[in-house]
Order: structure tokens, then C-alpha cells, then sequence
């Protein structure tokens, strides 16, 4: 983890949510745990036996009531939000891996990759936007990949995990706009992580280039870092781990 990380567009004492509590989510949350500004560290997750935080909830996007239920505990414990981090994410679904070809393409695998990747990050943002609309500053983000940018497809393949991250890309960027429009909080962003080590990316590691290859603490290092100089400013991008734009 790195020495520390400042949040100077934040409020001294910031409230943080992290939802996921995979590689990327754990580390998010221990890394926010060390931040002196951190206030309070929610961690929202499936699972059982969740990594630290300052108070776990439960949350299932097949469960739209858990998403409600998110809201109002957040809003008893916090009141409001400062920086949401959502990292969910489904890739590959078993027995079925990433589709190499169309002959591979079943609508029930995509309609799950775009339920997971695309539709329950934004209902989250639909939920919890009261949280964050404050006269202080807020940041919601999600993690993207850039294997959803159009532009930058060049290999094809992988039809339902590309398919359901551009469509988590044109809808958060469609709501940038309509916040934009309100001149309202919060700053939405698109994180991309690059590959990090873990049990999503594992079966696929092969042809990551030499120093690509992140653990979880240190693309969690990244992608705060990155967060941490967002603003309004900056609200609509799509942003990889080392501050550069991903091409839409």
C-alpha cells in the first residue's frame, strides 16, 4: 500500500462505500481503512465472512430490496457519502468461458453479464444519488475495462462481457451528462483497472505483458490515486489506473 494518499477535493473527514469485496473491493476497503480523512468505511458485498470495514451490508443485484435496504442503513450510519467505488464485476460464467465466437453466444449468458455489469451499477446510482447529492464534494465511481471501449476493439471475441461493459459505459456517461446538466454532485467516473491478479482474471493471464500484471493492493493504490484528484471537472471519464483517458 502506499505511504498515504490524500484526498484534497474531498471533506477532511470523508465517508467512503466500497460495494464488492473481491480482490479489487477488499483492497479498496483495507487501503481506505489506512486513510486518515476516512471517516467511515462501508463495505457492501454477497459475501458471508466480508474483509474489514467499519460496517458490512449485505447487497445482491437480484435482490432489488437489498439495494433499498443499502440506502437506508447507509443513511442511518453516515448520513451522507463522499466517494463510492464500485467494483463488481462478472466475467466469465462456468461452464461457459468469454465467447470466442458468435457460434458461442447464448442470450441467457449475455442478458446475466449485462444484469451484473451494466444494470446493477446503475441502479445502485440511482439508489444511492441522495447520499451524494450534498453541498460538499462527491465521487461515485465504477470499475469499467477498456475491453468495453468500441474504439478500442481490436481483437473481438468476448461478446457478452465487451457488450455489457460498454453499455455500463454509455450509462453512466449518460448520467455524467444529466448531473453536469443539474450542476449537482456527484462526479461520476469510469475506472479502468488494468489486469490485476485475481480470480477473475487468473485463466486469462497468459499474454499480460511483463510489469501489466497488478496485485489487488497495488491497482487499489492506482485507482485511488486516480480518485483522489477527480472533481467536477473531470466528471464523464473514463479513466485507466494511470490517469489516462480510455478511448469510448
Amino acid at each position: 500500500m502506499a505511504d498515504s494518499i490524500e484526498f484534497p477535493h474531498l471533506p477532511d473527514r470523508f465517508n467512503a462505500l466500497v460495494v464488492g469485496s473481491g480482490g479489487i473491493g477488499q483492497a479498496l476497503s483495507e487501503a481506505l481503512l489506512a486513510t486518515p480523512a476516512c471517516r467511515h468505511v462501508a463495505l457492501a458485498s454477497r459475501r458471508q465472512d466480508p474483509p474489514p470495514a467499519d460496517s458490512h451490508h449485505r447487497i445482491d443485484y437480484d435482490d432489488p430490496s437489498s439495494v433499498e435496504a443499502l440506502h437506508a442503513a447507509l443513511a442511518h450510519a453516515c448520513g451522507r457519502l463522499h466517494l463510492v467505488i464500485i467494483c463488481t464485476g462478472l466475467l466469465h460464467q462456468p461452464p461457459h468461458g468469454p465467447e470466442k465466437s458468435l457460434d458461442q453466444l447464448e442470450p441467457a449468458t449475455l442478458s446475466r453479464a449485462l444484469a451484473v455489469n451494466a444494470m446493477g451499477p446503475t441502479q445502485l446510482l440511482k439508489t444511492l444519488l441522495p447520499l451524494l447529492q450534498h453541498d460538499e464534494p462527491s465521487v461515485i465511481a465504477a470499475i469499467s475495462a477498456r475491453v468495453g471501449s468500441i474504439d478500442d476493439n481490436r481483437l473481438g471475441g468476448w461478446y457478452s462481457y465487451r457488450a455489457s461493459k460498454a453499455a455500463l459505459n454509455q450509462l453512466w456517461k449518460t448520467a455524467s451528462i444529466e448531473l453536469g446538466r443539474r450542476r449537482r454532485n456527484p462526479a461520476c467516473v469510469l475506472l479502468h483497472p488494468g489486469t490485476v491478479d485475481t480470480p477473475l482474471s487468473r485463466p486469462f493471464q497468459a499474454n499480460v505483458p511483463a510489469g501489466r500484471l497488478f496485485a489487488p493492493s497495488k491497482a487499489a493504490d492506482h485507482l485511488l490515486c486516480v480518485l483522489a484528484g477527480v472533481t467536477r471537472d473531470v466528471n464523464g471519464r473514463f479513466i485507466a489506473w494511470d490517469g489516462s483517458d480510455v478511448p469510448w
